[in-house]
């Protein structure tokens, strides 16, 4: 059994935002694509389609920070372990990179076919 302490919504969404905050702070891409996501938010509402097609924007636009987040976790925990060059550990940083270009083409080709399909191009 672990030795977790209890849950506690407050103490967990404030760790939340701190990290939140330490990684727009410190990670370029990760402001990069925050600032698309702004920047396309608003996009959305203008965009003349369904509701579910809406979410999947906006949505696609979420996973792309969620995998650069995990990206940057997955890359602080291994420049924790070593700072020396290793296979195994650019192997780790490689598929945490991998995680985010596949995340990047789900949100390129969800806003291509939607918007698409909304000037009746499909």
């Amino acid at each position: 059994m672990r030795n977790q302490p209890k849950y506690n919504f407050i103490k967990n969404t404030t760790y939340a935002l701190k990290g939140l905050k330490n990684i727009i702070s410190t990670e370029s891409s990760f402001r990069i694509e925050l600032i698309v996501t702004l920047l396309a938010l608003p996009l959305i509402y203008f965009v003349d389609t369904s509701l579910t097609n809406k979410i999947l924007l906006l949505f696609s636009l979420l996973l792309v920070l969620l995998s650069e987040a995990v990206n940057s976790a997955i890359e602080r925990v291994v420049d924790l372990v070593t700072l020396e060059h290793h296979a195994l550990a650019g192997q780790a940083k490689d598929a945490g990179s991998a995680a985010v270009f596949i995340s990047i083409m789900i949100a390129s080709f969800t806003w291509i076919i939607v918007l698409a399909d909304s000037f009746n191009l499909l």
